[in-house]
C-alpha cells in the first residue's frame, strides 16, 4: 500500500529516504489521477522493499507542489537520496512506468 504524504512527513518519508522514492501528486477532482491510482497502488505491492511508493494530494499540500514546481497532473518523480532523478507527467499503463521506473 502506498504511504500517505503531507507537508509534516514529507521530508521524513521521502528526503530521509534509504531506498528510491516514487511520489505520485495528485488531486481528487483529477480524471486522469483517478485512472492511475490502482497502477500506483499495484506498484507499491510489487516494489514492497525496493521502492517507496507514496501519493501526495496537491490540494491538501500546495507547498510541497509548489517546491517541485508540479503545474500538472498526475506527475510522478523519483527521489533518490532526496533529490529528484526522474519526472514525468500524465496517465502512464503500468508497463511503462515500470519501465520507466527501471524494475
Amino acid at each position: 500500500m502506498s504511504i500517505k504524504l503531507d507537508s509534516t512527513n514529507f521530508d521524513s518519508v521521502v528526503l530521509n529516504s534509504d531506498k528510491p522514492v516514487l511520489v505520485d501528486f495528485w488531486a481528487t477532482w483529477c480524471g486522469p489521477c483517478k485512472m492511475i491510482a490502482p497502477v500506483i497502488e499495484e506498484l507499491a505491492e510489487e516494489l514492497e522493499g525496493k521502492v517507496v511508493v507514496a501519493k501526495l494530494d496537491v490540494d491538501q499540500s500546495p507547498d510541497i507542489a509548489g517546491r517541485y514546481g508540479v503545474m500538472s497532473i498526475p506527475t510522478m518523480l523519483v527521489f533518490e537520496g532526496g533529490k529528484v532523478v526522474k519526472q514525468t507527467v500524465g496517465f502512464q499503463p503500468k508497463n511503462k512506468l515500470k519501465a520507466w521506473l527501471g524494475v
